[in-house]
Order: structure tokens, then C-alpha cells, then sequence
């Protein structure tokens, strides 16, 4: 019964190790995700809104501003929360700086929230290509434990130390494939906050017209 549960995680390993790519429309090897790859955003998927001004980069000059980019771009805060405190930051704005500093609220977010994207969908292909690797090694370890139990001299001991050994590992791998199908969302959840964010901000400027 174990030599049979063995082969059958076996079974889903060979099916995965081949192909953990094979699922994404996508020429790049290693990307793994159902999820379409698209390494970096452009600020028109995002902002609908009028268009940002050069000045509106300089976001190093605002410390205000610094800080409530790393605010509300934190997944951990609740999205509607998030809104709240961008629309409480317009309406503590004069008239006169509410457009200029929403602008580079605005151009603030998209940089940061794009890099970190980007820094997570390099990450999952990091992550992938270890899945590869790990899949190859439990097909060749498997195949050589295959091989020690077709001995006629082989120790038992050593059959059941490496059989054990590869059960652990295959279970390690197939830990790793389920959390891979989390992180793949990773990328399109920080791009949908992000647009629901610049969308509050559009809403604020547009509710001051």
C-alpha cells in the first residue's frame, strides 16, 4: 500500500516536473502561472484621469506623500481603508495643491507598486525554475530506488532509508506547487489595488470640479 501511495505521488510529480511551464500562454520558459505574464505596467492600464505632469515625480520632495504611498500600497490594510485615507489627505489639501500633489500621489503608487510587481513576478519565475530542478532530482532518485529494488542483494534497510526519503521530498514538492497557485495571484492582486486606488483618486479630484 505505501510502495503504491509512493507511485502515484510519483505519478503527479512526472506529470508536473515536465510542465510546470506548460500551463502558461507564454514564451518564457519559466514562467508557470495560468496568469498571462506581463512584466511591467503602464500608467495608462491604471490612471484614466488627466495626465501627470513631469513635476509629478518628484515624489522624494513630499514626505507626506512618501509615506502614504508605503501606506496604502500595503496589501495587509483593508482596500476600503486604504481609499478612506487617500480621500482624508485631499480633503486636508488647499485647493491650490489638491491636482499637483494627487499627481504625484498618483505617479507615487504607480512606481512603487509596479516595482514591487515586477520584484514578484521575478520571484515566481526564481521559484519555478526551482520546481524544475526539484522535480528532476525526484525523477532520477526514484529511478535509482526502482533500480536498488530490482537487486536481488539489495539491503532492505537502504531500500526502505531512500524509499522514506523520496516520500518526504515528493511531499515538499507538491507543499511547493500548491503555494506556487497563491503566489501566482500575487501579481494581478497588487495591479487591481492599485487601479482601485488611483480610481479614489480620480473620484476625489472629479468630486472638486
Amino acid at each position: 500500500m505505501a510502495r503504491m501511495r509512493l507511485v502515484r505521488s510519483l505519478a503527479v510529480v512526472a506529470m508536473l516536473a515536465p510542465g510546470v511551464n506548460a500551463m502558461a500562454a507564454n514564451t518564457d520558459p519559466d514562467w508557470p502561472c495560468i496568469q498571462r505574464k506581463v512584466p511591467q505596467l503602464s500608467l495608462g492600464q491604471i490612471w484614466n484621469g488627466p495626465e501627470l505632469p513631469p513635476a509629478a515625480k518628484d515624489l522624494s520632495k513630499d514626505p507626506g506623500i512618501s509615506a502614504l504611498v508605503e501606506e496604502v500600497a500595503a496589501r495587509r490594510i483593508p482596500i476600503a481603508e486604504a481609499q478612506k485615507k487617500i480621500k482624508d489627505f485631499a480633503a486636508s489639501l488647499p485647493a491650490e495643491q489638491l491636482a499637483p500633489k494627487m499627481a504625484m500621489l498618483v505617479q507615487g503608487m504607480f512606481d512603487h507598486m509596479d516595482a514591487e510587481r515586477s520584484h514578484v513576478i521575478s520571484g515566481i519565475s526564481r521559484y519555478a525554475h526551482k520546481q524544475l530542478e526539484m522535480a528532476a532530482a525526484l525523477r532520477k532518485e526514484a529511478s535509482d530506488v526502482d533500480a536498488l529494488r530490482a537487486k536481488p542483494d539489495a539491503d532492505p534497510n537502504e531500500i526502505e532509508r531512500r524509499t522514506e526519503q523520496l516520500k518526504f521530498a515528493t511531499r515538499i514538492f507538491n507543499e511547493r506547487v500548491q503555494s506556487l497557485t497563491y503566489v501566482c495571484e500575487v501579481p494581478t492582486i497588487i495591479e487591481q489595488r492599485l487601479y482601485q486606488l488611483s480610481k479614489a483618486v480620480s473620484e476625489t479630484l472629479a468630486a472638486k470640479k
